[in-house]
């Protein structure tokens, strides 16, 4: 297990970006006003504003592959901060959230996220959002678009995300979980709730359990991302 001998004082908050030009100021205005010291937008070849954007509301801008895991460890790699937290181009960071990351990890968490509350107000998302947090409650395994959070030391020394196209995020919880504890803070990360409107709840709750069962069965990134993106 690594650990440090310091205290962690600062964080950074890395938002991977693919055509966000719409959601993206908000998601950096969010982490302005949770404190965060840094921020790095990823992007993986937007065809949209999202770059300008991004650039105008105060992130540092990085460009390359678009393959999601390869674009959270280029901008995790242009950080100096003492600690990570990787958001999505379409969610919110509550207020002060790099001071309750810091606290977590300063306390001895080795990994973290936050519950999640969908931008949206149907009921149908209400509940899909309780049903999530009330998983991650049990399994102590927080997704990409809860917000995880981890010590920049940490991730290098573990080699940072697997560089998939999908499932960075939870091969990442999986591997954390092993590690040590893993917090899960009680402030809601705000995340866009358009993929389950546009496909509907239960189908998109469907698949996303199906890509999961396949994932384990040993079924490749590649597979997985053609059928989750279908």
């Amino acid at each position: 297990m690594v650990t440090s001998a310091r205290m962690l004082r600062s964080l950074a908050a890395i938002i991977p970006t693919r055509n966000e030009e719409h959601s993206i100021a908000a998601a950096i205005a969010s982490a302005i006003s949770a404190g965060a010291a840094e921020i790095i937008v990823s992007d993986g070849g937007s065809i949209d504003g999202t770059v300008a954007v991004a650039r105008s509301a105060g992130a540092k801008v990085i460009s390359g592959s678009g393959i999601r895991g390869e674009q959270l460890n280029r901008a995790a790699a242009e950080a100096t901060s003492d600690a990570l937290i990787f958001l999505h181009g379409d969610s919110c960071l509550p207020r002060n959230a790099a001071s309750m990351a810091l606290d977590a990890l300063n306390e001895g968490y080795v990994f973290g996220g936050f519950r999640i509350a969908f931008q949206e107000t149907r009921m149908a998302l209400r509940m899909a959002a309780a049903m999530i947090n009330l998983r991650t409650r049990f399994s102590r395994c927080p997704w990409g678009d809860q917000g995880q959070f981890i010590s920049r030391e940490r991730f290098i020394s573990i080699g940072g995300y697997r560089p998939f196209p999908i499932m960075e995020d939870y091969e990442m919880a999986l591997r954390m979980k092993g590690a040590g504890r893993v917090a899960l803070i009680n402030d809601f990360i705000e995340t866009s709730g358009r993929r389950f409107l546009r496909k509907g709840v239960l189908r998109t709750a469907a698949l996303n359990w199906y890509v999961i069962t396949l994932y384990h069965a040993g079924r490749s990134p590649d597979e997985l991302a053609r059928i989750y993106r279908c």
